[in-house]
């Protein structure tokens, strides 16, 4: 399956002159030869949704990240003033913003980790493997040089082969010093040889560009392993999912006794809503909030998940538990009956939060600061069913299963939010106007903020009331014409539109947004805040998680636990 998630980032890798693998050469070919080999890479690595065919069966358990640049919308890139964005290849070219902008948060994790080259052993036999392989083609030419030919060629076969196992200075292999010196004289030997300047620099420039197109490959190609990394689960997890799957089936299931039966439906107490299929995430967070709660009893959580992880989530919680909180595990396939507005097989199964990767461009804004990137995290489709999933109750809250809770959240409950549905952090860094070029065909205000899921207060009774669900569904009916569109995509303008003006904003001090994506966050705003909200595909549970926000997400890890100890997890 591997091969076939990098057929797109390998179809272009070609074989280079001495066994150099790049991508094909166009420097020599263009009537300009300042044009840049980035520009042709425009749009050539645009993440939108990992091609990953086993991602529909219930076999693949992955959180799915997305960056909104998909090519079957109208525009590539959302704009301010509507104009589309011509000079992408420009941007690329000169903005500093530029890598970030083609490859996500992949430059953000590279340029963290990136390790100095201190070996100079090692980069001074690959500059003489340079400077051989220009001299080469227009020593072969002269005439009576037969020998010196074959002895130049044979320098830089033994210097590709030594060069084939060595990464550091320190796996040389003892008779290097000797190469070296060969070389050495050979390459000076060579210098003396009258030969064309013209026909050297032409040579050099060949190199020069098939070098540089090699390392856009690997660049592309570890930025696509990079997205495939975060959005697989690791293999620890896995492991897992399946020993809790087994003890439950070999072990007596505990019932629930009849005192926590009621709690779910009694309405004055504090309840949470989490969709979630990762065991791991979704303990944390549901740990994280019932050490900081002032009343553990009060507490009831609803934790939606899909029929393979049932298992595994009901046999983790029956053998944990949360002091006096009561955590209910449900199959929402056993809810497929609620799927009556929508005809779609894609309904019919758990659609948990979505994240969205957004690229705009700002004309009005000077060169530099034209291209903008942001992350938009949102409800999943699964979340309109929220009214018919808890008939019961009134307020709820909906809480991500990347969010970490530092406070008590009980004060959510006081909240009047006059006739809002929905309270949520609004992020007017991102305004509906500048995603009108997916939401072009419906009536909004321009100027309107967009919301972010991660943490929100839901008032079911008014959702009841405006009808939300059905309103939902007329629109999601409405994209779906568009069978170019991807079904998790629709997501975005759907949850934007069908909650316009019914969105109660909750103060910043509540959820501290970014941990998954952003290494700018100091520790004083992580520390005043509420909630931690690890929106981004670095998440806390991944080795490509930003290291300085990984503490605050173990210190509420599940400890002691022999399944995990079993597993490698720690």
């Amino acid at each position: 399956m591997k091969h076939k998630l990098l057929k797109d980032a390998s179809e272009k890798k070609v074989s280079g002159f001495n066994g150099i693998v790049g991508e094909k050469s166009t420097r020599s070919k263009s009537k300009n030869p300042s044009t840049k080999p980035k520009e042709k890479l425009k749009d050539a690595f645009s993440l939108v949704q990992l091609k990953n065919e086993t991602s529909k069966n219930k076999g693949l358990h992955t959180q799915r990240r997305y960056q909104l640049k998909d090519l079957s919308w109208r525009s590539v890139d959302a704009t301010i003033d509507g104009k589309e964005n011509q000079s992408q290849a420009a941007v690329h070219g000169e903005n500093p913003k530029s890598c970030e902008l083609e490859y996500g948060s992949y430059c953000l994790w590279s340029a963290q980790y990136k390790e100095v080259m201190n070996d100079f052993v090692v980069r001074r036999l690959k500059d003489q493997l340079f400077m051989a392989r220009a001299h080469y083609p227009s020593i072969a030419k002269l005439k009576n040089q037969e020998m010196f030919t074959r002895e130049l060629k044979q320098n830089i076969q033994e210097h590709e082969r030594m060069l084939s196992d060595t990464i550091a200075d320190a796996d040389l292999p003892p008779f290097f010093a000797k190469k070296l010196e060969k070389m050495e004289r050979t390459i000076e030997r060579a210098k003396s040889c009258e030969v064309g300047c013209s026909n050297v620099e032409r040579k050099l420039r060949q190199l020069l560009d098939i070098t540089e197109d090699e390392a856009h490959f690997h660049t592309r190609q570890s930025a696509f392993l990079y997205h495939l990394g975060v959005q697989t689960m690791p293999k620890t997890h896995h492991c897992l999912n399946m020993r809790l799957t087994v003890e439950y089936f070999k072990s007596m299931p505990i019932s629930m006794n009849q005192s926590n039966k009621h709690k779910l439906e009694d309405s004055t107490l504090h309840h949470y809503v989490i969709f979630s299929r990762n065991v791991l995430a979704v303990s944390t967070t549901i740990n994280s909030t019932v050490m900081n709660s002032k009343d553990s009893g009060s507490i009831v959580f609803h934790l939606f998940t899909d029929a393979q992880n049932f298992y595994a989530m009901k046999h983790w919680f029956d053998r944990n538990s949360y002091f006096e909180a009561t955590v209910h595990v449900t199959d929402i396939d056993d809810h497929q009956k609620l799927y009556k507005g929508v005809d779609s097989n894609d309904m019919k199964q758990l659609w948990p939060a979505e994240e969205f990767r957004v690229t705009f461009c700002n004309h009005s804004q000077p060169f530099q600061k034209q291209m903008k990137t942001k992350y938009i995290s949102t409800f999943g489709h699964s979340h309109v069913l929220l009214p018919d999933l808890l008939p019961s109750l009134n307020r709820v809250v909906v809480l991500g299963d990347d969010l970490i809770v530092q406070k008590d959240l009980s004060s959510l409950w006081n909240l009047n939010m006059g006739d809002k549905v929905i309270g949520a952090i609004q992020f007017c860094e991102v305004r509906l106007g500048q995603l009108k070029a997916y939401t072009e065909e419906h009536n909004f205000d321009t100027n309107s903020c967009v919301w972010l899921s991660g943490l929100n207060v839901i008032e079911l009774e008014k959702w009841r009331d405006f009808h939300i669900t059905s309103r939902y569904d007329q629109l999601l009916r409405k994209l779906q014409k568009d069978n170019l569109t991807s079904f998790p995509l629709k997501v975005l303008p759907i949850s934007l539109l069908v909650f316009q003006d019914l969105v109660y904003p909750l103060e910043d001090s509540w959820v501290q947004s970014g941990l998954g994506h952003d290494y700018g966050i100091s520790q004083t705003d992580i520390e005043k805040s509420a909630t931690l909200h690890y929106n981004g595909v670095m998440k806390p549970w991944l080795d490509l998680g930003i290291h300085d926000y990984k503490g605050y997400w173990r210190k509420y890890m599940t400890n002691g636990e022999r399944f995990m100890t079993e597993c490698n997890i720690h």
